[in-house]
């Protein structure tokens, strides 16, 4: 499949990321996509009229092939969900974006990965629980992803920078500009130790209406979503949203129930849509990150009679781990599943007394 057919995918107008899965999922390929007659189109759910004109149009190609020249030019990765180095953790959310546009120097599935967001209107006291929370992250092999706007988050970019931890900016437009332009110098140094993803071409305009659309990559790249500042309406609060609902881990610092910009982290908390933090050593406890000391070589397991065909594959796999553990995350790239299926599945072994859940959606073997 060449670059050429992925990129030209994504310019077609009214088939977004859910539309293009579809698309795929029905013709097989890309390829398959362009050569489907109208009536093929027609007859795949949701493709609507429009969409089947804009298919077969073929108006989409120029842009492509701009596109496709751009990139080059200046050295950006188009990675497609296919591809190895796309985001695992991202893959698995059912609305994550077919492709995605890259510039940086590391990658993008590291061991662990925070997202930390917050108000654009950040006081004194947010910026300090933020810079001391990256001085918390120094000492593991962490990412910090954020979206490189205002407030907490360019703090979270330069307290990364500073520490020497990857980190990386998720944009709401296209990669031929920075959007504060303000932020254009800690930007730069990113791509020294992080770098900068996307999934809007260039020639995007940083628009309104990308930034919830943003936000998603950035709840969808991390194993938990840190609020460290905000009101009760802002980006912040539908990127802890959004994180929720793909049944990743959000937390969020407290404050004075009299400050403006701590009331949104306290209504997450008074919800259970976050949990409670004050440092990273609380996030470490809440994610099961701490060092734990090597365990004797384990001898083969036998696989308990009574799993189900689904249970046996999650148990070999834990059974395989150092510690018998791991994510939820971890489970479902393992086994190729949607996390739909393997909550079902996780809450089943559970019941039958096979597994144990930890703090941090960490699954145990009992």
């Amino acid at each position: 499949m060449n670059i050429l057919d992925k990129i030209a995918l994504t310019k077609i107008k009214g088939i977004g990321p859910k539309l293009s899965r579809i698309l795929l999922t029905h013709c097989g390929s890309v390829e398959a996509v362009f050569n489907s007659s109208k009536k093929d189109l027609l007859s795949i759910p949701g493709i609507g009229p429009s969409a089947v004109e804009s298919i077969l149009s073929k108006t989409y190609l120029k842009e492509a092939e701009a596109e496709i020249e751009f990139i080059q030019r200046h050295q950006i990765e188009a990675i497609w969900i296919e591809d190895d180095n796309y985001p695992s953790r991202l893959r698995h959310c059912e609305d994550a974006p077919i492709l995605l546009y890259y510039k940086g120097s590391t990658g993008l599935n590291p061991q662990r990965v925070v997202s930390i967001v917050g108000s654009r209107n950040s006081t004194r006291y947010g910026q300090r629980i933020c810079e001391k929370l990256v001085e918390g992250l120094a000492a593991l092999d962490i990412h910090v992803v954020s979206g490189l706007a205002y407030g907490i988050d360019v703090l979270a970019h330069q307290y990364a920078v500073r520490h020497q931890i990857p980190t990386i900016g998720i944009l709401g437009h296209g990669l031929d500009r920075i959007y504060p332009a303000s932020h254009r110098e800690i930007a730069t140094k990113m791509l020294e130790n992080g770098g900068l993803l996307t999934e809007f071409p260039s020639g995007t305009n940083p628009d309104r209406q990308n930034f919830p659309m943003r936000n998603r990559i950035i709840a969808g790249l991390a194993d938990v979503t840190i609020v460290v500042e905000a009101a009760m309406k802002g980006g912040a609060l539908i990127t802890a949203e959004i994180a929720n609902s793909y049944n990743r881990d959000v937390c969020a610092f407290p404050g004075s129930i009299e400050q403006e910009y701590s009331s949104g982290c306290n209504y997450l908390i008074k919800t259970n849509r976050a949990h409670l933090i004050r440092n990273a050593e609380d996030l470490c406890y809440l994610m099961n990150w701490e060092v734990l000391p090597n365990k004797p070589e384990k001898q083969l397991v036998l696989l308990p009679k009574s799993l189900s065909r689904d249970e046996q594959k999650v148990y070999s796999f834990l059974s395989e781990q150092e510690i018998e553990q791991a994510t939820i995350d971890q489970i479902a790239i393992y086994c190729d599943w949607p996390q739909s299926k393997l909550a079902i599945i996780l809450l089943e072994m559970e019941l039958e007394g096979h597994i144990i859940s930890l703090p941090g959606k960490v699954f145990k073997l009992i």
